[in-house]
Order: C-alpha cells, then sequence, then structure tokens
C-alpha cells in the first residue's frame, strides 16, 4: 500500500505521510514512510495506491448484539424498563431462532464494514451462528454467548449454563484466528449471584472475556440496592467478579467509590453514548474514568436502541456528549477519542497485540477513508477531521486480516442485496404478526 496518511494510532498524534505498508500473510510487515529518494516498489502481489485517504487501523465496536438490526426501528422512544420487558424480550421469544440470526448477523456485518469497522464484540442468542457469518464475510469477532435466568430461543433450559458456556467455549477456541469465544451474563438484575459466579467461573478457567451490562439506569440502581443492600459495583466485587478479564458496558450511574473499584480491579468499560441517550439512560463518566485510569472503547449497542452502526457517529457524539456535560471543549480531544475505537478498544477486548494499530506484527485490519470530499475539506488536522466531519459513509476501502472485504464502497465477501432482502422478508412477518402485547 502507498501513498496517502497513515494514522497508526501506535503512538499519540503519530502521522506518516505517503508511507509504505507492507503485508504478508495477512499481517502487517512494514509501515514506514516512503523513501525520500524515488526507488522501486517492493515487488507485491497487489499494490493499493491510498492517494488521497487517509489510512488508519480499523475500528472495533465493544459492545453490540449484531441480530438486533431485525428489531431496528421496532421500539423507539421508550424508557430501557419498558422498552426491554414489554418490547424486546418478547419479540425476542417469538421471532428469533438460528435461520433470524444468521439474516440479521450478516446484514450487520456488511453495514458494519461498510462503515470501517473490522472488529466487533457481540453478546446474543445463537452465537455460533454469529460466529459462522463473521468466518464466512471475513470478519473479525469477539464472540460471547449470553446467558440470563429464563429460557432463550437457544437455551431452554436455563440450569445448564455451565455445560453450555464450556462448550461454546470450546467449539471456538482456536477455531479461526477471526473469532474470538467469550461469555457474557445480561446484568445482575436479570441473572441471579449463582447465576453470575458460575459464568465468571467458566470464563476465568478458560481465560476468556466476561461481559455485563451495568449499571445502565437509575431504575437498575435502585432494584439492586433493593434486591441485594447493595451498589451495582459492590454487588458484582462480592460475588468476585471483577477484574482485569472484565468488561462492564453502559457504567452510567456509577458514584466515585464504584469507579475506584472498577479502577483498582482493572475492569473494562464499553461505552455507547448514542444508545445511552437514546433510551435516556444518563451520561457515562468517561472523562473521568479515563483519568482514573479505566480502559474505555466504545460500542453501538444494538441496531434497536441506537439505530445504526456507525462507529465515526459514536466518536463524534462521545466527544461531544462529554465536553458539554463538562463545560470544558479540552475534555476528550480528539485523538484520544479515536484511540477509544481503535487500540483502546482492542485493549478493552484483550486482543491489543493482535489489532488496534498499524505496526509490523499486527493484523492488517485496515481502512481507507476517502479525503477528497467537500465535507472534509480542507484538511488541518486528521484526527480531529476522522471524530468530527467523517462518517462511516466516507470509508472506500477495507481490509481485515489483510484480506480486501471493501474496495471503493463495494463488499467483496457478501452480497448486500441479498442481506437487506432476507432481513425485509422476516420483517414483513414480525409486522404482519406483531401482536398486541408489543404494542
Amino acid at each position: 500500500m502507498t501513498g496517502g496518511t497513515l494514522l497508526t494510532m501506535a503512538s499519540p498524534a503519530e502521522i506518516i505521510e505517503d508511507p509504505w505498508i507492507g503485508i504478508r500473510d495477512g499481517k502487517i510487515l512494514f509501515a514506514e514512510a516512503a523513501p525520500l529518494q524515488p526507488c522501486p516498489l517492493p515487488e507485491a502481489h497487489e499494490i493499493i495506491d491510498a492517494t488521497g485517504h487517509l489510512i488508519m487501523p480499523g475500528l472495533v465496536n465493544t459492545h453490540t448484539h449484531l441480530p438486533m438490526v431485525l428489531f431496528r426501528g421496532l421500539a423507539d422512544d421508550l424508557p430501557l424498563m419498558s422498552w426491554l420487558n414489554d418490547y424486546i424480550f418478547p419479540a425476542e421469544a417469538r421471532y428469533i431462532n438460528r435461520q433470524t440470526v444468521h439474516a440479521g448477523s450478516v446484514l450487520a456485518i456488511a453495514e458494519m464494514i461498510q462503515a470501517g469497522t473490522t472488529t466487533f464484540c457481540d453478546g446474543y442468542f445463537f452465537e455460533d451462528t454469529i460466529a459462522l457469518a463473521a468466518m464466512d464475510s471475513g470478519m473479525r469477532g469477539v464472540v460471547a454467548q449470553g446467558f440470563i435466568d429464563f429460557p432463550t430461543p437457544d437455551q431452554p433450559d436455563p440450569s445448564r449454563k455451565r455445560e453450555n458456556a464450556e462448550r461454546f467455549i470450546d467449539r471456538w477456541r482456536n477455531r479461526s484466528p477471526l473469532i474470538t469465544p467469550a461469555l457474557v451474563c445480561h446484568s445482575a438484575y436479570t441473572c441471579a449471584p449463582e447465576t453470575l459466579q458460575t459464568i465468571k467461573a467458566v470464563s476465568r478457567l478458560t481465560g476468556t472475556t466476561f461481559q455485563i451490562h451495568l449499571a445502565e439506569t437509575r431504575e437498575e440502581v435502585a432494584l439492586l440496592q433493593n434486591r441485594f443492600g447493595k451498589k451495582p459495583v459492590v454487588h458484582l466485587r462480592d460475588l468476585g467478579l471483577l477484574d482485569e478479564m472484565t468488561v462492564a458496558a453502559h457504567c452510567i450511574w456509577l458514584d466515585e467509590d464504584e469507579l475506584d473499584l472498577l479502577a483498582r480491579h482493572r475492569v473494562k468499560v464499553a461505552h455507547d453514548p448514542e444508545s445511552n441517550m437514546k433510551l435516556g439512560a444518563g451520561v457515562a463518566p468517561v472523562a473521568q474514568m479515563l483519568r482514573m485510569g479505566i480502559e474505555v472503547g466504545l460500542g453501538t449497542d444494538g441496531c434497536a436502541s441506537n439505530n445504526n452502526l456507525d462507529l465515526f457517529g459514536e466518536m463524534g457524539m462521545c466527544a461531544r456528549l462529554q465536553k458539554v456535560c463538562s463545560m470544558d471543549p479540552t475534555v476528550l480531544p480528539a485523538e484520544k477519542v479515536l484511540e477509544m475505537a481503535t487500540i483502546g478498544g482492542a485493549r478493552v477486548l484483550g486482543i491489543s497485540s493482535e489489532i488496534g494499530s498499524i505496526v509490523p506484527g499486527k493484523w492488517a485490519d485496515i481502512v481507507l477513508l476517502a479525503m477528497n470530499k467537500p465535507h472534509l475539506t480542507p484538511l488541518y488536522n486528521p484526527f480531529s477531521q476522522v471524530v468530527y466531519a467523517a462518517s462511516g459513509a466516507d470509508v472506500a476501502t477495507v481490509l481485515i486480516g489483510g484480506k480486501v472485504v471493501m474496495r471503493n464502497r463495494q463488499l467483496q465477501t457478501l452480497d448486500v442485496e441479498e442481506a437487506m432482502a432476507n432481513v425485509r422478508t422476516i420483517a414483513a412477518s414480525i409486522q404482519e404478526k406483531y401482536s398486541p402485547s408489543l404494542n
């Protein structure tokens, strides 16, 4: 790859003009400035001319639920508890199966690739199906089998949680360099202490990431206080769930002591600003988390609560929201926000040695952003342009593991028209059979 402007994300604010990037066997061989004196290019099977483009690591979505694209726009403008209990949980029970999960996942992967995301972290039902969809499309994913304390479409018998968790990890460990298995419990209010401890025990035994929704709403905090007499983070600490392999999503309604517990136990956080705003959940204290040394990555959450998978939008929203809430325009500069969406997200997911920056030895997960557009002109600061002006629609070419999965906005590994048609068919069925109980 030659030409363009490279943001390696290997160190703060590093910019390389007119770089040479070599890729071999899917990994980065070199990434450096081109020689000052003209010389022949190294021999290569293919040379990608990135002139006029910004070259950056692929974005890392640290928290999402891919098949929920099936419910995009189905139940909007509702508070979280009503949204979940009255609409989403009943809809999932009725319409989620292997076929619908696969269709939704393929469409979600197409949407993410077109918006520059090369790695996602998902937690849902039929997670095997999501992993297969990712492999088939050449997408990188941390796939987390989900657990909750009532029968689900993929686990009608909730009593077999440990067996199901162990089987899932065994099935996906070392199966593909694209797939990293993990486990997720929905929350401390939908999972009993025994469930949380059981799944965390499997996570520790297998060395995999454990994920959970945490302190997303004030209602959740009050519910846990009434049920256990404890704040959410204290409850998880007393159950032995907090460590460097725990990723907590949302983390909005936490006090200083709880943030200190997260920092001391090295818990990672997945921040979903647009979903939090749309559900009226609140604003996570991200700037304070970062000051306390807590690793924070960006996520979109599922399309039923966002309603898109564009991490460029999340970056801009994250930065602006923290600035206006703190009344401090210097909070979360663009470089830091882009770090959260790339190498920072990789650190949250425990795979920063493999992805997240463009340096020799890592997988070649690379995005080319087309800069010759009115809304990206002129260019003074590439970091600011990415965070405050660019969108997923500006992504031109995407490589994952050195393989071109999108070239000049054309997906190479899946049929996006077919993916949309399949989801439209499912959506028609949902709309036709939409129960009054979901209205």
